[in-house]
């Protein structure tokens, strides 16, 4: 009995074995994207039966583009970008009207629900693909932490990166850095590519050592899509919504701060606090500025849903709060061609009629992650000097 067992085992280890080294052996027909030395990109795709194959991208700095592919005789589906700016760029296919991303890319972010493909273009040390990309450089730790958050009564879950310098004995400030609008405690390490930007500039010495804090900022769910008790639910931006929370997302980030306090060694000072987000997140960063301006030196309003609300003696009375304590640095930042801009416009004619003191930067480009990894390379360098 026991040796037909040992045999058994042995044939299904066999087995499994072979099916391992079958998956590995199933390479694509094709390589793409190709990086060409002009600084144009190839993308190729095999497939014989297609009628119509294309790759839509943010090859352009303001506009997604669609490109129409062409049938070699091969049978591989072949087109070339103009030269493209170093930068991390997004794409998939379209296969007979099919959206798909390449199957010879293994390199894939999730936005929300859509998956796409990514890919990064680098011709100098210092661009932006060389500080959205891995380099030979010191690197800090990233890890997912729950916390109990008394607020919301519940646990939740962040993303916390520790600079390479953290060693559990030197003090560092912190930067907490938002996401937006159907986004969660991974959308700014993975599609913002904070841990890479971070890495750069502190060995660069452009930016101070620092810990950054990644929270989830939807109150109604505790962590990244399949990462908690809901399971492997279809995101899309919303969920949970109608359950409603205890509290506000900026009515509870004082139980973040205070863990981060309490667990990791941080300088506990207004001075040494941060805090930025983009879109919804830029939002939260415009609410808690008002909650809290003892708490944080350093605001970053990265295309912010800076909503002022109808009750204009609030308003002014929290403004007034704010300012009155002198924050270091009221950024805001945001492109021309974003859907937010008028909001933003009319938050910055408000602070010019109060004579409340901000920078702001612009840029071209609409409400998309190309502008917000800008933003946090920009705010990085602007904080704790």
């Amino acid at each position: 009995m026991m040796k037909r067992l040992t045999i058994l085992l042995t044939c299904m280890a066999v087995a499994l074995s072979c099916f391992g080294q079958q998956m590995l052996g199933q390479r694509p027909n094709v390589k793409s994207p190709v990086i060409n030395t002009d600084g144009t990109v190839t993308f190729n795709f095999f497939s014989p039966e297609a009628h119509q194959v294309s790759v839509t991208g943010d090859f352009d700095e303001i506009h997604w583009q669609t490109l129409p592919m062409e049938k070699q005789a091969n049978g591989v589906w072949t087109v070339t970008t103009k030269p493209l700016a170093p930068e991390l760029y997004s794409y998939s296919f379209s296969v007979d009207g099919q959206r798909i991303i390449d199957p010879a890319n293994s390199y894939v972010n999730r936005d929300i629900s859509t998956l796409s493909n990514i890919f990064i273009v680098s011709k100098a040390r210092g661009d932006r693909g060389y500080l959205y990309q891995m380099n030979d450089v010191l690197h800090g730790s990233v890890s997912r932490v729950w916390y109990d958050s008394p607020s919301l009564g519940q646990q939740r879950r962040m993303t916390v990166y520790l600079p390479a310098a953290y060693d559990g004995k030197r003090r560092f400030p912190v930067m907490y850095l938002l996401h937006g609008h159907g986004g969660d405690e991974t959308s700014w390490g993975d599609l913002g590519r904070a841990a890479q930007i971070m890495d750069n500039l502190i060995a660069e010495g452009k930016a101070e050592p620092m810990i950054v804090v990644m929270p989830n900022g939807n109150p109604t769910c505790n962590a990244a899509p399949g990462w908690w008790h809901e399971g492997m639910y279809t995101p899309d931006g919303n969920a949970f919504n109608e359950r409603g929370a205890k509290a506000s997302m900026e009515e509870s980030f004082m139980d973040i701060v205070n863990y981060v306090d309490a667990h990791y060694k941080t300088i506990k000072k207004r001075e040494a606090r941060a805090v930025t987000g983009l879109s919804m997140g830029g939002g939260h960063t415009f609410g808690i500025s008002r909650l809290y301006p003892d708490v944080f030196d350093y605001y970053g309003l990265q295309s912010a849903a800076a909503r002022m609300g109808k009750d204009a003696e609030k308003l002014d009375a929290q403004m007034a709060r704010l300012f009155a304590s002198k924050p270091k640095l009221y950024w805001i930042a945001i492109g021309e061609e974003d859907f937010l801009y008028q909001m933003n416009k009319d938050l910055r004619q408000y602070l010019d009629r109060k004579g409340y003191p901000y920078e702001y930067y612009e840029n071209d480009g609409g409400h998309l992650w190309r502008n917000w990894r800008i933003y946090l390379t920009l705010f990085a360098q602007k904080i704790f000097r």
